[in-house]
């Protein structure tokens, strides 16, 4: 009799390790959900993109945003055309758009590639196609030759207005995340 109790207790035993172990899988799969922490990482987990601008993902009940930098804010003053956020660019990178005349400076404006840290890596400037001197959008183009980074595949491509005064209150520019061909 006192064998077939150590069995059933074994059972028993060996029962509550299996359950409390499927518990701890269970729980170690949700935790997992809330690990992610934004877009890139809810698509990288297989979850699907919603059919917006700028593009949606929901994760464990979190809905995470694509960055598309600043573009969204600055629509009224310089619309970009190439690159596009997020676009997978290598060198020479063509850059094309539009900006209002009074985003130019004598015809141009600074345009400035960094890294992932923030570390510059190409720049020079982006000249008007036609006439600038005027309030409406003018068709806009540069070139930008760069060496991608070893380390990280982000990036920030900035379109700087001009600020001829140097006055900060002037200061003003569209900024687009931008991913390095590796």
């Amino acid at each position: 009799m006192g064998s077939n109790i150590w069995i059933i207790f074994s059972i028993l035993i060996i029962f509550l390790v299996v359950v409390a172990g499927l518990f701890v899988y269970k729980k170690d799969s949700n935790d997992y959900v809330t690990q992610i922490t934004n877009f890139i990482e809810c698509i990288e987990a297989g979850n699907p993109a919603m059919e917006s601008y700028p593009r949606r993902c929901r994760a464990g009940g979190e809905t995470f945003v694509e960055n598309i930098g600043n573009e969204l804010e600055k629509m009224d003053l310089i619309r970009i055309d190439t690159p596009r956020p997020n676009q997978v660019i290598k060198s020479p990178l063509s850059i094309t758009g539009q900006a209002r005349g009074m985003w130019f400076f004598e015809g141009d404006f600074p345009v400035v590639l960094t890294d992932w840290d923030g570390r510059i890596i190409a720049e020079g400037f982006a000249s008007a196609g036609e006439n600038a001197m005027v309030e409406e959008f003018v068709p806009f183009s540069a070139v930008l030759e760069f060496e991608a980074p070893d380390y990280k595949n982000n990036g920030i491509l900035i379109l700087k207005k001009d600020n001829a005064s140097g006055l900060p209150e002037h200061d003003d520019a569209l900024e687009i995340p931008v991913l390095f061909e590796e």
